[in-house]
């Protein structure tokens, strides 16, 4: 816990000045009212760089050569990963009963599959994506290839260990559990089957040069992570999830997300549980 005297106090300037600077890093953008959250959560952070004030840990942050490490810390101590195995259930009904027997049709000759959950946090998403695909059956000695990415380089680091506590486990189902995970004292960690498919990766979701290495994708998951966007940053993203969807590929947001005027490059597609965008499929020449 803090005590009172262990806050830096942020002036409202100052407040601004890092807000812009980690905007401009991340795309995170942080409100007016985020200023006592901010002022909270870093003053251990400008103490321990030996700093009296924010002004100077600013200056640091904005002009020291490792400034781009700093700001990695900086993010990883301001987001929020709040996420839990199997959550917001029509889309992923509508992902494992519509989605994927849709790709195993459409990619049965290349017998691949490449799924990219952008802004994973701890592992959960990626990892119930991997044991959706294994339940269905249909994927027997298929090419499967997870990616998780998250700016956040801790909540990766727990991610690659594959180990969870019950709240991670809140819409589980029991037979899942005995399945999928090995029970550690208190904790369960995930098998090595399902962890084979899945890969973690820090990534800036705004870097469209890097997110290019991650090639080409049939479906990508960004679920209540463009909330924390501001709206050019949010246009960014959306560009580089069409340039890395294959045509005919899906885009599943959080519930509360929409491309409404962010994006018109995507069409909706209904599906009995959900609405899902997707990348149109080029019409040929003379069709």
């Amino acid at each position: 816990m803090f005590e009172k005297e262990d806050i830096v106090p942020l002036s409202e300037e100052v407040f601004r000045l890092i807000r812009d600077l980690i905007n401009q890093y991340s795309g995170l953008y942080f409100d007016d009212s985020y200023r006592y959250l901010i002022e909270k959560r870093l003053s251990r952070r400008v103490k321990g760089r030996q700093f009296d004030n924010f002004r100077d840990y600013y200056r640091y942050i904005l002009y020291d050569k490792n400034s781009a490490e700093e700001l990695s810390e900086v993010i990883d101590i301001l987001t929020i990963n709040e996420t839990y195995f199997f959550r917001e259930q029509n889309q992923i009904r509508a992902f494992s009963e519509e989605i994927l027997p849709e790709l195993k049709e459409t990619n049965k000759y290349k017998r691949s599959l490449r799924i990219w959950s952008g802004g994973c946090s701890t592992g959960e998403e990626p990892y119930t994506i991997a044991m959706l695909i294994n339940e269905t059956g249909n994927f027997i000695n298929w090419d499967i290839e997870i990616h998780g990415s998250d700016i956040n380089q801790r909540v990766l680091q727990a991610a690659r260990k594959g180990i969870y506590r019950k709240n991670s486990f809140r819409t589980t189902e029991p037979y899942i559990i005995q399945k999928y995970f090995r029970l550690e004292e208190s904790s369960h960690r995930i098998i090595d089957s399902v962890r084979k498919n899945v890969t973690f990766n820090h990534l800036n979701l705004l870097d469209s040069v890097r997110t290019r290495f991650l090639g080409k994708m049939d479906v990508i998951f960004c679920r209540n992570v463009l909330i924390y966007f501001d709206y050019k940053s949010r246009k960014k993203v959306i560009e580089n999830f069409h340039d890395r969807l294959v045509d005919g590929g899906y885009l599943l947001l959080g519930h509360a997300e929409s491309l409404l005027n962010i994006s018109t490059a995507f069409s909706l597609k209904h599906f009995k549980n959900d609405l899902v965008y997707r990348k149109p499929i080029k019409k040929k020449d003379g069709i």
